[in-house]
């Protein structure tokens, strides 16, 4: 989502940190050409306003202007406004009252909400007990969804009864909830295509029975600015306590979430990143203002490789490596392990100093697909080719190519590769660890990996 915005920034940036001096009509300029890149990307005017106001105040400070490197300075100004227009952290969740604590998900139909109540319990479930239930009755099968997430993912949901009305769910799931131990119940209230003073005065009466620890908002990031107006609108008829918002992964521009704190007066809380299940996140504005400007966001790419590595799998791969074994089912390990992360775009986006190439990586046939097609090579192989690629000869090349709906040369590059690696590994194994891998690497130039690819991935 910000992928745009952050080109964009970045390319003004590069022309003040180049020059040893800055001048006022410098700093002008910059300001000039950082606000038309925060209105192309849809944020709202008077945060835009606010936002430039700010930043000029302070760039235009004797401190910049007379600072050894007055570009950085002016870097660090903006990189401290965006985390003040995104608001403080205020993601953590309120669980100070007499469980369960109920938290409410509201928003209106198509922004994800079901599917986002789901993603929400299971990443609380970690270390809470959680019910989920839904008081969608008008939807079809909007209950049903709910059910089908909930055993997807091993959390209990309130079992439904037909006709029953949204009042009388909530009172049950309540009574289901106490009497069931629960930490949490998260109530799934009915969307709407618009605000509509009957369905609301409904969700008014839903809050005053079961009075949430946590009223929600689901909004989504590709309505833009509209995002915005609806989050006001529900925070002023409902009142509000955060916003979860859906669908950044998309081409959606950033106005929504650099916004709406300001517009709508309520705090981002939660991000979904993707469709899967486990693609959600707290929301982290120094994060976010990090990955904005280009500067990665390595804590959360630790976090999230904490949480989906296995770490088994990982120490068993670092075993074998050690005894300088590797074959193509370490390989597809390998592969599955960096699926695990995310998209390839992702993952470099919150690695500093590599979002800047992302596009040019992605352009030279480096990316999710090429991973994909890796995947589907080894496993148009037999258990024994993968054990002993030595075994793949035209032959075989020819029926794994077709099981993998690819051509012969992607399969001679992907053993070629193989073979690389595997000789590292076996270096790595027979001199002793690193030194003999570094002893290794000096026979190549500029001490870079084999990979048969240039500077390319390994996988």
């Amino acid at each position: 989502m910000f992928d745009s915005l952050t080109d964009k920034l970045g390319s003004v940036f590069n022309k003040i940190t180049s020059r040893g001096v800055l001048n006022e009509k410098d700093i002008d300029e910059a300001m000039r050409e950082i606000r038309i890149a925060l209105l192309e990307a849809d944020v709202a005017l008077p945060v835009v306003k606010d936002f430039i106001t700010k930043v000029k105040e302070q760039a235009l400070g004797e401190k910049v202007v007379r600072s050894i490197q007055p570009g950085q300075m002016v870097v660090k100004i903006v990189h401290e406004e965006l985390i003040k227009v995104l608001g403080s952290d205020e993601s953590a969740l309120n669980f100070n009252t007499v469980p369960p604590a109920v938290i409410l998900m509201s928003g209106l139909q198509g922004s994800g909400k079901t599917t986002t109540s789901a993603k929400l319990a299971k990443l609380l479930a970690k270390k809470r007990k959680v019910m989920l239930a839904s008081l969608d009755v008008y939807r079809p099968a909007a209950q049903e969804q709910l059910e089908q997430l909930a055993t997807q993912i091993g959390c209990t949901s309130l079992p439904i009864i037909k006709e029953q009305k949204p009042l009388d769910i909530t009172k049950r799931a309540l009574d289901t909830a106490k009497k069931g131990g629960y930490d949490v119940l998260i109530l799934d209230s009915a969307g709407r295509l618009h605000i509509d003073n009957e369905l609301m005065n409904e969700l008014v009466e839903v809050k005053k029975i079961s009075n949430p620890a946590e009223t929600l908002l689901v909004a989504d990031a590709m309505m833009g600015q509209d995002a915005c107006n609806v989050a006001k609108e529900f925070n002023e008829k409902l009142g509000v306590s955060g916003i979860v918002l859906t669908r950044i992964d998309g081409s959606s521009r950033a106005g929504a979430a650099l916004s709406m704190r300001m517009i709508a007066g309520v705090p981002i809380k939660f991000l979904g990143t993707g469709e899967k299940i486990d693609e959600f996140e707290e929301f982290h504005p120094d994060r976010i203002a990090g990955r904005i400007l280009g500067q990665g966001d390595v804590i959360s790419l630790v976090e999230t490789a904490m949480e989906k590595i296995d770490r088994e799998e990982a120490d068993k791969m670092a075993k074998q490596m050690m005894k300088g074994k590797f074959d193509l089912n370490d390989l597809l390990a390998q592969i599955r392990q960096i699926q695990k992360l995310g998209s390839l775009g992702g993952i470099m986006s919150m690695i500093p100093g590599l979002s800047k190439f992302k596009n040019q990586i992605e352009n030279t046939g480096i990316g999710d697909n090429l991973i994909k097609k890796q995947e589907a090579i080894i496993l148009s192989m037999t258990l024994k080719e993968r054990k002993n690629p030595d075994l793949i000869k035209a032959s075989r090349k020819k029926r794994i190519a077709a099981g993998a709906g690819v051509e012969v040369h992607e399969v001679n590059k992907l053993l070629k590769q193989y073979e690389q690696m595997a000789s590292m590994m076996k270096k790595f194994g027979q001199g002793g660890g690193m030194s003999g891998l570094a002893s290794m690497m000096k026979r190549f130039p500029g001490g870079k990996f084999p990979m048969g690819m240039g500077n390319k991935f390994p996988f």
